[in-house]
Parts: structure tokens; sequence; C-alpha cells
């Protein structure tokens, strides 16, 4: 029903950090280029998830299909950079998943101008010239969902896959009502 295709989480070391001597330690697999974006891209190796590590000690983990792999990335981390002696040791101040990417189809085709007054104009916006989807806000749900002409949905900003499912179903029932 609903596939996870990103989970973004994030933590923080407790430490500032010298971004610059953190690329030169990690050079094969750090990119820093301040003049482009105040953050280190860190990939552990080629095909790796993305970190990005930020002065204050902050990063952001993207690209993982579930919360076992971003987690299993921060372990990694954590160990290369107390490898490293960028840390006294493979430990972190917090961690935790921020948001879910999740996919959907509602099968079948939808005329996104009837459901944008269908769910409401004050929940939706739907300018086919800026975006070719229909953003929804679901006013039960801190989420939001890109509806498509072709039935596929995105859901973002779910806090775990039961809301993101939850959310989904929601719109389901609510499009079956409208049509």
């Amino acid at each position: 029903m609903v596939k996870v295709v990103n989970v973004v989480s994030s933590g923080s070391l407790g430490i500032e950090l010298d971004l610059e001597a953190v690329t030169q330690e990690l050079n094969r697999v750090a990119d820093y280029d301040p003049e482009k974006y105040p953050g280190a891209y860190i990939r552990l190796s080629e095909s790796s998830l993305l970190i990005t590590l930020y002065r204050t000690g902050k990063y952001i983990i993207t690209g993982a299909d579930s919360e076992n792999e971003a987690k299993a990335i921060r372990e990694e981390f954590l160990h290369v950079l107390s490898d490293h002696d960028i840390l006294t040791s493979a430990d972190d101040e917090w961690f935790s998943v921020q948001n879910y990417v999740c996919t959907a189809d509602v099968g079948k085709q939808l005329n996104l101008s009837a459901l944008a007054i269908g769910l409401g104009l004050e929940v939706t916006e739907y300018e086919p010239e800026q975006f070719p989807g229909l953003v929804y806000r679901p006013p039960e749900h801190d989420c939001v969902l890109l509806v498509f002409g072709s039935g596929q949905v995105v859901i973002t900003g779910a806090t775990d896959i039961e809301y993101a499912e939850q959310a989904f179903s929601d719109l389901q029932a609510r499009i079956e009502d409208l049509f």
C-alpha cells in the first residue's frame, strides 16, 4: 500500500567542528565547499547514504529506505569519526527520525481540479502551470500529500510509517466519497 522511499534522520555530536579539518581527515569520503553550502557532505562509500555534517556538530542522514538503515549508517558514521579521533568515542548527543517520505497509488486516474474543490480549497493548492500535482494538507494529519493525475501520491512529513499509511487511507476514503 504505502512504500517508504526516504527516511530523513538527524542527530547532534554535541561538539563544534572545524569542517575544513574534518574534510581533510576524511578526504576520500567528504566534500566541503563553504562557498556553495555551509555543511560537509559525507558518503562513507560510493553507494552509501548521504550525511550532511555542520560546524555545530549537527548532522542529517538522507536516502535511507528504513529506520534500521538510518541507524546503521549513523553507527558506522560515529565509528569513522571516532577512528579518526574527531570524536573521543562513537557516541552522539541525540538522534531521531525526522521525516518519512512515502509513495502510494490510489489505483485510478484523478481529475485534480475536481479533487481540489472536493477536498476543500482551504487545504489544497493546485496550480498546474506551476506544479503538476495537487498539494493537500489534511487538517487531521501533520503531513503533506502530493496527489498526481495518474493516481500516484507522495506523502511527506510523516513521523512514522503508520502515520503515512493512515493519512493515505483517509485520502483514499475521501476520494471514494467524492467520486
